[in-house]
């Protein structure tokens, strides 16, 4: 029987894996609702897990540095992850505050899935200059969107409230399979027994500030982008084909991202690319959100937004992070990206109430400090700019 390549075993983990976040993330919410659930109670069920990743992101990436394979924390948190929504539907049932147990547990154990797919994938894309992490990394883009435009019908004809708890217990099953059946997906560095752990340098740093505030930037737009459109008169159905937009704008950067010139494709001069794109559209859904025919191309600059940031924050990771201290990195940068994109969002939430789009204004000077800080970071000692380009986006 054939096996597929270690490439295409990591294009099959980031799918499965984005596959359940694309049922979570739009359905988890409807399912609490479905409950009987105050609003005042799903509101704190929803915002256990994102406080759980920061606490626990880091620390469970760091196990990679002393040693624990990331394919095995792959499966024993996917393990975990399915048991853990297997038990949702009876602990609703008894009451909301074993639910949040089981909502906290959950949390961490999905909290290293996807960084460990980063840090296999990229320890790949070093080993094979033929390969590119966003090629790889464009499954999971492709696995959400298909999720999402799919997720709706297959719970409609599964019906019932247990649905989406069984859905996602079936999905973190089969990303426990394909973490199993990838023993050899890629080989890794051995760490050596005592040795000591390097720090981060200050040039990486920069750079997870910069990706982590430029990220957090869209929280007005995930939190209240819908909610503004619909009220300006934006059908539902076009609602959803701007974010579909937006995800397929992604999907074309992760694609054809070799096009460009090997100098753009530098850690910096992504993260400079991704903050600027977020500055304009920050402004342009201000000015323009209530505006169907300038929404196209706003949404279509989430490509600069999501999708440059997250590969210049890979390639600084690539680049930057030394050995030994991979892992936490890669961890870090996860728990910095949810710190801030909380404040974010609750500041966010404050500017919606006073000003209805005034919210994706106040998003701008978070952009323009992630701007600030990625110029910063070509700036500093030791951070050569063209470093990572070879190593994550080569062909």
């Amino acid at each position: 029987m054939h096996r597929p390549s270690g490439p295409a075993r990591l294009s099959l983990l980031y799918a499965v894996v984005f596959t359940e976040i694309g049922i979570a993330m739009p359905f988890m919410p409807l399912w609490l609702d479905g409950l009987g659930l105050d609003a005042r109670v799903i509101g704190l069920l929803l915002a256990l897990p994102i406080a759980t990743r920061i606490v626990a992101t880091a620390p469970l990436m760091s196990l990679l540095d002393r040693g624990l394979g990331p394919r095995r924390l792959i499966l024993l948190g996917s393990l975990a992850l399915s048991l853990t929504y297997a038990l949702m539907p009876g602990a609703a049932g008894i009451g909301w505050p074993l639910l949040a147990g089981l909502i906290v547990l959950n949390a961490v154990a999905g909290a290293p899935l996807v960084p460990c797919i980063d840090y296999l994938t990229l320890a790949a894309v070093r080993r094979d200059a033929r390969l590119v992490y966003a090629r790889i990394r464009m499954a999971g883009s492709i696995a959400f969107l298909l999720a999402n435009l799919a997720g709706g019908f297959l719970l409609s004809a599964l019906g019932g409230q247990l649905a989406v708890p069984l859905l996602l217990t079936g999905l973190a099953l089969a990303a426990g399979i394909v973490a199993w059946r990838s023993r050899s997906v890629v080989a890794l560095p051995q760490v050596p027994a005592g040795a000591v752990r390097p720090r981060l340098p200050l040039t990486l740093w920069l750079c997870i500030g910069a990706a982590a505030a430029i990220q957090a930037s869209h929280g007005a737009i995930y939190g209240f982008g819908s909610i503004y459109w619909t009220s300006q008169g934006i059908s539902p159905v076009w609602v959803g084909a701007l974010w579909a937009t937006g995800v397929l704008a992604e999907i074309a950067l992760f694609a054809g991202i070799t096009a460009l010139p090997a100098s753009w494709r530098s850690p910096v001069r992504l993260l400079t690319l991704g903050a600027g794109a977020s500055i304009l559209r920050a402004v342009g859904m201000y000015l323009l959100g209530d505006h169907l025919a300038a929404l196209v191309p706003l949404q279509c600059l989430h490509g600069l937004t999501f999708g440059a940031t997250q590969l210049g924050a890979m390639a600084a990771v690539s680049a930057f992070a030394p050995e030994g201290a991979r892992g936490r990195a890669q961890g870090t940068l996860s728990a910095v990206n949810a710190s801030i994109s909380v404040g974010a969002t609750l500041v966010s939430g404050l500017a919606y109430r006073a000003g209805g789009p005034l919210a994706f204004l106040v998003m701008a000077p978070l952009a323009a400090c992630g701007l600030g800080l990625a110029l910063a970071a070509g700036r500093a000692k030791g951070g050569d700019v063209g470093d990572g380009s070879s190593t994550v986006m080569s062909t």
